[in-house]
């Protein structure tokens, strides 16, 4: 990040000289690990508490070895150069309050200052590391009545360790100004200063997220047992927005001090005391974005709103927040409806007053996070972008009117089945308007190591986003509202949809041919996800498939199936009803960013298809009596295939698939080869492993090691055998879900 900064600042200098150079956190990183709880039992308040301790450990133990390699270089003697008076003044404070370090170094560092406030500084970090080692073994507790209780640490004097991250950079800064002011330059201290502005002691802010009826749950409970007239979870919409107003309002508590709710409750309201607490000892960078996944109605957030008031994180009667409540729209009804829900929220005083101000006309901001996952698995690839598309610029439009600024959360995956793909064209074909220097966007566990596992690669990774951001923001163009062009991509996203759903949605036999023919069931044995494949236990139904093992499992059968399915049918029935389109879908190629990238991802993904190896999944796999239906649901998405083969062809003109891009088009054929084997091994393993598990266990005895019969294998060797071929096939396929 330092380098990325120094790299922007001398290039605008060079080129804009007028231009402000850009806030050193004009980059800065979050993390759902240890405090995603949507579908996770594991994470706890008490996980995310040691998470928490955990990031500020690494970052502690960063800037004491960057601290002691300054000390080595900042050997500045008082004979050679002056120092400023306001550090002079800081190394006496600093002289009563350690008298132990001034014992130890100042007879060494009696005319080099820079070296002895350092030493200073190290002392506090090492006094700020003891403390939080502390407070991460006296861990997360609650009293019985549900409140926390406050870890017990020595009794170290609050003065002398860092009580906030601006208490360490103004000692940084301290020095830097001191050197200034005799010209002098150190490139260490700059590296330091701009990542101390960058993670501070919290390394990344920790993006808390959660299903959104465990809000409306916890509320029903609590008001049967407040006796209420009407239980919160009989009321309508109208009344619940009512009810959530008038209590946010209010000063008195709603939360008894001293009730045994039911343990899902007492974990949702756990979670938002431990948040207090955790802003209270880690500053509020450490989390202030709470993600309510599920999000339908205005109700969603002011749930969480009320539930943070209750626990102290937000005053509605001061108007102060700084607690940024997210909702998550992720169907495709959810995305149509995102625009009219925020605005009967952006039209209330009070919701507006809890938002956080930024930037130079201080407006309040609004975060928002647009799901491509479910989306996609419910409508398809190409509805799913169409309506994420429309949504960006409704709520842009919605944000203009209300004056508000908006950033908008995208939360791709690895795979183009869940918005992945090069983030560069990603980014550029974002509706114009909608970003204005502002864009939040998750890179998944799985595209962690192809981007960030090298600094070259990082660099040029972060560099190339911090491009298209600026590209896009700078770049005004009318072409998102060409009205001829969006009645096409209407009409493309709704056939495509209809022809999806058919088969995903209306074909009775598709789960069926889904659970056998692709190693779903082995996946969710995978110790790589962050929750349970299913959103509820037991149940084998497409809606409870969450939507990342729904594309992991296309993916490793080599179907790809949820990144195209669908996009050909739609092109076809628009070139039936006038053949004259074709030059349309041509200049759109050419013209249109956001069209651009929906073809280009839709070819990438069919490169990576082998229906020959699919083929063989299905035939291997299949159970008998089912063959007949499977090879029906095959001939339908092996005509799918071809049909949106040839038209994407024509469409770009090129004789094969990626033609346009040499490098991709080999690096994706090495590939490919390379994971073919893979694949059989993996049809080999599962079958036997099915047929295994049809059986009744085989003892020690009869399995032995017998040289005059081949060994049988157990079932977990046979597990493990299969997992690693689907670690294989993910890492050749370069992505899961």
């Amino acid at each position: 990040m330092p380098q990325l900064r120094r790299r922007l600042t001398s290039a605008l200098s060079s080129s804009y000289p007028d231009v402000e150079i850009p806030h050193e956190a004009f980059c800065t990183f979050g993390s759902w690990v240890g405090s995603d709880r949507d579908g996770n039992p594991s994470v706890t308040p008490e996980i995310t508490w040691r998470t928490a301790c955990y990031q500020r450990q690494l970052m502690l133990d960063r800037y004491i070895s960057s601290v002691q390699e300054l000390r080595d270089q900042l050997s500045i003697s008082m004979q050679w150069s002056q120092v400023s008076a306001p550090l002079l003044e800081s190394l006496e404070m600093d002289r009563v309050r350690f008298p132990e370090v001034y014992e130890e170094r100042a007879a060494r560092y009696r005319l080099e200052p820079y070296r002895l406030k350092l030493s200073y500084t190290l002392e506090r970090l090492r006094l700020t590391k003891q403390r939080n080692k502390q407070l991460a073994d006296a861990g997360w507790q609650f009293s019985p009545e549900g409140k926390p209780l406050m870890a017990q640490t020595s009794s170290l004097d609050e003065l002398l360790h860092y009580r906030s991250i601006d208490e360490f950079r103004n000692e940084l800064e301290l020095i830097k100004n001191s050197l200034d002011s005799t010209d002098l330059t150190c490139e260490p201290l700059d590296t330091l200063l701009n990542q101390v502005h960058i993670f501070g002691f919290s390394l990344a802010s920790l993006d808390i997220r959660q299903e959104s009826t465990r809000h409306s749950d916890a509320l029903d409970e609590l008001t049967q047992y407040l006796n209420l007239p009407q239980s919160y979870g009989a009321m309508d919409e109208e009344n619940r927005v009512k009810w959530l107003m008038k209590e946010l309002q209010t000063r008195r508590p709603l939360i008894p001090p001293a009730f045994e709710w039911s343990k899902s409750t007492h974990e949702t309201i756990s979670v938002f005391h431990m948040l207090h607490r955790l802003q209270k000892e880690f500053g509020t960078r450490i989390c202030r974005s709470y993600v309510i996944s599920m999000s339908h109605t205005a109700s969603d957030l002011l749930e969480v709103l009320l539930l943070a008031k209750e626990s102290g994180l937000v005053d509605p009667t001061l108007g102060a927040a700084d607690f940024l409540v997210v909702p998550l729209f992720e169907t495709v009804e959810d995305l149509q409806h995102a625009p009219s829900v925020m605005e009967s929220l952006l039209q209330t005083d009070l919701y507006r007053q809890l938002l956080p101000r930024v930037g130079e006309k201080i407006q309040p901001l609004q975060e928002l996070m647009l799901g491509y996952s479910d989306s996609n698995k419910d409508s398809g690839f190409l509805s799913s972008n169409w309506e994420i598309h429309k949504a960006q610029i409704a709520l842009q439009d919605l944000a203009s009117r209300q004056g508000i600024a908006l950033r908008l959360f995208h939360g791709r995956g690895g795979s183009v089945g869940r918005g992945g793909g090069p983030a560069y064209q990603a980014i550029l074909a974002q509706p114009s308007g909608t970003l204005q220097g502002r864009i939040k966007i998750t890179e998944q566990g799985e595209v962690l190591a192809s981007k960030y596992s090298l600094p070259e690669l990082a660099l040029y990774n972060l560099e190339t986003v911090t491009t298209a951001v600026l590209q896009n923001s700078l770049v005004t163009n009318k072409l998102d509202a060409t009205p001829s062009w969006n009645e096409l991509m209407t009409r493309l996203a709704a056939r495509s949809r209809v022809h999806y759903r058919a088969l995903v949605h209306d074909n009775p036999e598709l789960v069926q041919f889904f659970q056998e023919v692709t190693p779903i069931e082995e996946i969710s044995k995978l110790q790589i996800s962050s929750r349970p494949a299913r959103r509820k236990t037991g149940a084998k139904d497409l809606s409870s498939l969450r939507a990342i093992p729904w594309v992991f499992g296309w993916t490793q059968s080599r179907f790809l199936l949820p990144s195209w399915f669908g996009v050909g049918t739609a092109l076809a029935n628009e070139l039936e009803t006038d053949p004259k389109q074709m030059e349309m879908l041509r200049m759109l190629n050419q013209r249109w960013p956001f069209f651009r990238m929906l073809i280009s991802k839709v070819e990438m993904t069919l490169s990576k298809v082998d229906l020959e190896v699919a083929h063989h999944y299905m035939v291997s796999l299949g159970s008998n009596e089912n063959i007949e239906a499977f090879a029906r649901i095959f001939e339908i998405i092996s005509s799918e295939y071809s049909l949106t083969k040839q038209l994407i062809l024509e469409i770009t003109d090129k004789p094969k698939l990626l033609s346009a891009d040499p490098a991709l088009q080999l690096s994706v054929n090495l590939r490919n080869r390379t994971i073919v084997p893979l694949g059989f091994l993996q049809v080999a393993l599962l079958k036997r492993l099915r047929d295994q598990n049809r059986q009744p266990p085989i003892s020690e005895d009869v399995r032995g090691d017998s040289s005059e019969s081949p060994r049988t294998y157990s079932r977990s060797e046979l597990l493990r055998g299969a997992l690693l071929t689907i670690n294989g096939i993910a890492a050749g396929m370069r992505n899961t879900g």
